[in-house]
């Protein structure tokens, strides 16, 4: 794999999750050129920076030892990538702090640079929390590849922070930035809300949770499917969102046991008071992991999952593999995996390769849900 050259340093980056023989590298032009723009700037010892959307530590780890760095960002994998990455070009794993970016910012900073991120949501609210951390004199500065650069991106920086202008295209990759001037105080629209009638529940969702005005529809065929008289089963909602699935099993299951588990902390956050305000004070863990990475062997009876297709924006069903091996892993013998998924991903082949058993519950003209048996 190629090395991160910038004004700052040299570095051997991998991706989150790690896979053998990744094609994908961990860093792209949109990372080379805000370095480049900061180094012209020349900051020094004393600049205090934050990193937004930093996707495996590119920016952060560059920075780390020649500015004052901060990393923040909703992904679980993202700060585990800028931990490995410190530690894989001779720094300590916690050079760099990482602040979820469903907590408060610590400003106030000098420069922000911001890997635009594919929910604009996101990237609203983000801006909205920098109102306050901001020094006099501050620039924001987004990048990304202009494929995955929307227009809406640049509207919400002047929006929210101030004049903006985008630079010239280099290596297919362009810079938003903005000048800090007096705006508004604004407010979030974020959470939103939505019901659902089955089970009659009110769904909370913060800015980066997936389907966030309404149900998935994945997620609707499911829900009529879930297992039922389990009992005290262990439970685990595998890439968990909103908390709905967990949710749902939960009220039909009053002796269950159950965990959440999403790589998006504003989804943990959401799942959090999702649960509380269905099930009040009945216990579960809920919690930002890599999956069920930490889950211990043959601790779960179940394990309901609608998995992703895509990560950022690379597509693919590499995320849904590793998360049927890690649920084959954490399962008893004899326990089920429950998944929904669109016809065409051939997850029923998948499933077969890695389960003593695969059977088909349901299925609708876009969707099957299947139960893998270890």
């Amino acid at each position: 794999m190629p090395l991160l050259e910038s004004p700052f340093a040299q570095l051997d980056l991998i991706r989150q999750p790690e896979q053998h023989n990744d094609p994908l590298q961990a860093f792209d032009a949109a990372d080379e050129y805000l370095l480049s723009h900061l180094a012209d700037q020349t900051p020094n010892a004393s600049t205090r920076v934050l990193v937004l959307n930093d996707s495996f530590g590119a920016l952060a780890a560059s920075l780390e030892g020649k500015v004052q760095v901060t990393s923040s960002g909703d992904s679980f994998l993202a700060a585990q990538g800028l931990e490995k990455n410190l530690v894989r070009n001779g720094k300590t794993f916690n050079a760099v702090p990482f602040i979820p970016a469903n907590q408060t910012l610590a400003g106030p900073f000098d420069r922000v640079l911001i890997r635009v991120p594919k929910t604009l949501a996101l990237l609203e609210e983000q801006l909205i929390r920098l109102q306050g951390q901001l020094a006099p004199g501050a620039e924001v500065i987004a990048g990304a590849m202009i494929k995955h650069l929307p227009r809406a991106a640049g509207e919400l920086l002047e929006r929210y922070i101030g004049p903006m202008q985008a630079s010239l295209a280099v290596k297919k990759a362009r810079l938003l930035i903005a000048s800090v001037e007096d705006r508004p105080v604004a407010v979030s629209p974020y959470p939103t809300r939505y019901t659902v009638d089955a089970p009659a529940i009110e769904l909370l969702n913060h800015a980066n949770v997936f389907c966030r005005e309404s149900l998935d529809i994945g997620t609707r065929a499911f829900l009529p499917h879930l297992p039922k008289n389990l009992g005290s089963a262990r439970v685990a909602d595998l890439g968990c969102g909103n908390g709905i699935l967990a949710i749902a099993s939960a009220l039909q299951n009053p002796e269950a046991h159950y965990t959440l588990v999403d790589e998006s902390y504003m989804a943990v956050q959401s799942a959090q008071e999702n649960w509380h305000a269905a099930l009040g004070q009945r216990e579960a863990v809920i919690r930002a992991g890599d999956g069920l990475a930490g889950q211990a062997p043959d601790s779960l009876d179940v394990v309901l999952c609608n998995p992703p297709f895509h990560q950022q924006q690379v597509v693919g069903d590499f995320l849904a593999w590793r998360m049927f091996q890690q649920a084959r892993d954490a399962l008893v013998v004899g326990g089920a995996l429950y998944i929904v998924g669109n016809r065409h991903l051939g997850y029923h082949t998948k499933l077969a390769r890695l389960f003593r058993g695969v059977e088909q519950v349901a299925t609708t003209p876009k969707f099957v849900i299947l139960k893998a048996r270890k």
